[in-house]
Order: C-alpha cells, then structure tokens, then sequence
C-alpha cells in the first residue's frame, strides 16, 4: 500500500480502538506449561483480533519440548499472545500469553513487569509442569488464580485434591473451564478480578 503524498498514517481498525466510555486499563497474564492452551483462551476471549507469534513446530525441539498431551500441535508460542477484553464499560483486561516451551521462559520475565494478576493454565495430565510456573509468579509477587482447562482425555479431581497436590494456600481461587469457549475464559477472568478485589479490599495488593 502507498501512503506517497499522505500527510496521515492509518490508524488502528475501528474495532480495535478503545471503548470511548474505557476508563482503567489492567495487565494480565496467562500462563502455563507447553500446550495447555493460553494461546486458545485468549483467542476465544479477546474482543479484538488476537495477535500471536505462532511458530511452525521443527525437529529442533525433539527431546527439548515436552509435548506430551500435544503430540498433535503443529505450532507453537514463541514470544507472547495479545488480547484485549471489556469487562465493564469502564474496566479494560490487556491479556498477554506467555510462551510454554521452557526454552523461551526468559520472555516472561519482561511479561510478568506490570501485571496486575495472572491465570495459570493446568492440565491434569501433567501437573508437575505448574510448580514453576506458579513459583515465578510468587517470586515476582504476581497474584493469580488457578484454571483447570477440561481436556478430553484428561483425568478429573475434586478441588481440594488439585490443591492438596499443586500445594496451594486456601485463598487461591481454583476453577474449571473449557478455554475453548469465550464464555468459559471470561470466567475465568472474573474469577480473577473477584480474587484481585479481594486482596485490595484486605489490604494484601499495594
């Protein structure tokens, strides 16, 4: 396209611009292990088109990733997933999804500057791939809730079980959801919002 002769650049698409009532604008973000789904939830959720940087899976990552549960994914997070979503009129969610693959873990430290909470995606069929996850999200101080995405192969446990076995303090709100389907991942959201409110109330998020 030639803008020659244009005193003007594009700007956004319409729908991608801001409700004109937006009025507070929150970071999340949306993590886990290879395969669990951020790169789904977000697109499922966003309001806008969701923008990724999905990879072509190459042998390079044979016996590096962990795809166990997703033999079948031809691509992969690379660098992040974006989002945006409306919770209220005035209340905006920025979602960004972090990669899976341990070898770009290095990314989600500049991810993780500026969020106010996060969700942490878990499949039941591989709950160890959480511990980290979880225990960089407490070392940066991020607050999160936890989010069971119901694969259908995946084994079911009740709450109490899953928290006894991730290790979690009474408080972390744990809730099952099909990232699949946007109303499902807003769920999810607001669960976290509800978790964040929470803790402000209390005094517990500065």
């Amino acid at each position: 396209m030639d803008f020659k002769g244009s005193d003007t650049l594009p700007g956004p698409r319409t729908e991608d611009q801001l409700p004109h009532t937006a009025q507070a604008a929150v970071k999340i973000v949306i993590v886990g292990g290879f395969g669990v789904g951020k790169t789904t939830m977000v697109g499922s959720v966003s309001e806008i088109r969701p923008l990724t940087t999905e990879e072509t899976m190459t042998q390079a990552g044979i016996g590096v990733d962990d795809d166990y549960g997703s033999e079948s994914k031809t691509a992969t997070t690379v660098a992040m997933d974006f989002g945006r979503i409306s919770i209220t009129e005035k209340l905006v969610l920025y979602l960004f999804g972090t990669p899976g693959q341990e070898r770009f873990w290095f990314l989600w430290n500049g991810l993780f500057e500026g969020a106010l909470g996060a969700v942490v995606l878990v499949d039941t069929r591989r709950l160890e791939v959480s511990f980290d996850v979880m225990g960089r999200l407490e070392e940066g101080g991020v607050p999160f809730v936890v989010a069971v995405n119901s694969f259908p192969d995946a084994p079911r446990y009740p709450v109490e079980e899953l928290r006894t076995a991730l290790d979690l303090s009474p408080e972390i709100p744990i809730i099952e959801c099909d990232v699949r389907r946007r109303a499902s991942s807003k769920d999810v959201l607001m669960t976290l919002m509800r978790f964040l409110h929470s803790l402000a109330m209390s005094g517990a998020l500065t």
